[in-house]
């Protein structure tokens, strides 16, 4: 097991005192085996109201009501995690795994057929194409060709941070064989769900300060990291990022899982203020290990 603590700020600027509408936060990780929040601290500016609820996902969200106008929003998440994890995830999932192809049980298909739905049909010529060739052999262990399908995105494409919001479409990512972790995770996910499996969306947070000294180039830390989860038959929800050929990491800290990245954003809201302007948004995101 390792600990880590994980420090998020996010704050807005304007140029005048405006009046927040209501927001929506996600920042708090739901405990699970694999993964325990041993502490959680939330402040934000100015004095608002927070009411925690569940999502349709079971996902822990914060709704905001301001009480007071200001020139800036402040959000500040500390969270204490701890996270479980094999030492050889792929070798011990593999055990319990089945064959692929594969079906799911009558109820399974019933559970997951919103996970199965592609959410770019448009995108489905485009995406079969690209899948003979990157992973041309898509017969044997399921985990073995989940691997290979991130295998395929993390070789074949290029990260490019990028800080807007919104994701590409999994043809767009294709044509630009480039973009971020939140658009691998989809190409990923889209890519599943068109072999069959059921996949969702996980939005969280990514330590990578020891993959420095061990040589191996990480993509996404600093700031929130987005990846996969797919249900494997005998082994469950498995999670994969394809930015990094990871596969069931111990340093991956989630917060929410989704079935689509728009429902995964960790801030939405709105202001108001006649004749304010808007200056800018600064995100700060520090992963520590605990000892």
């Amino acid at each position: 097991m390792t600990t880590f603590r994980v420090r998020h700020r996010t704050s807005y600027a304007y140029d005048a005192p405006v009046e927040f509408g209501p927001h929506r936060l996600m920042a708090r990780p739901r405990d699970g085996h694999d993964m325990r929040l041993l502490e959680s601290n939330l402040s934000v500016y100015p004095l608002a109201e927070i009411r925690w609820a569940f999502d349709t996902f079971g996902n822990s969200v914060a709704y905001l009501t301001f009480l007071e106008t200001a020139s800036e929003l402040v959000i500040d998440s500390v969270l204490t995690l701890r996270r479980y994890g094999y030492d050889d995830p792929i070798e011990r999932l593999a055990r319990h795994s089945g064959p692929f192809p594969f079906l799911y049980s009558d109820d399974e298909r019933v559970d997951l057929a919103p996970l199965m739905a592609l959410s770019f049909p448009d995108d489905r010529a485009v995406l079969k194409g690209w899948l003979a060739q990157a992973v041309p052999d898509v017969c044997g262990e399921a985990i073995a060709v989940l691997e290979s399908l991130s295998t395929a995105i993390y070789e074949g494409m290029t990260y490019v941070r990028r800080e807007q919001m919104g994701v590409q479409s999994p043809g767009e990512t294709l044509a630009r064989a480039s973009g971020t972790c939140r658009d691998f995770a989809l190409l990923f996910i889209e890519a599943a769900r068109f072999l069959g499996f059921g996949a969702r969306f996980v939005t969280g947070y990514l330590y990578d300060q020891g993959s420095a000294v061990e040589g191996v180039s990480i993509s996404g830390g600093g700031a929130t990291h987005a990846w996969a989860d797919v249900f494997v038959p005998g082994a469950g929800w498995v999670e994969f990022d394809p930015t990094n050929r990871i596969v069931a990491g111990r340093n991956l800290l989630r917060v929410a899982v989704t079935r689509t990245p728009a429902q995964a954003l960790p801030l939405s809201g709105t202001f108001s203020g006649e004749g304010a302007s808007f200056l800018g948004m600064k995100v700060s995101v520090q992963v520590d290990r605990v000892e």
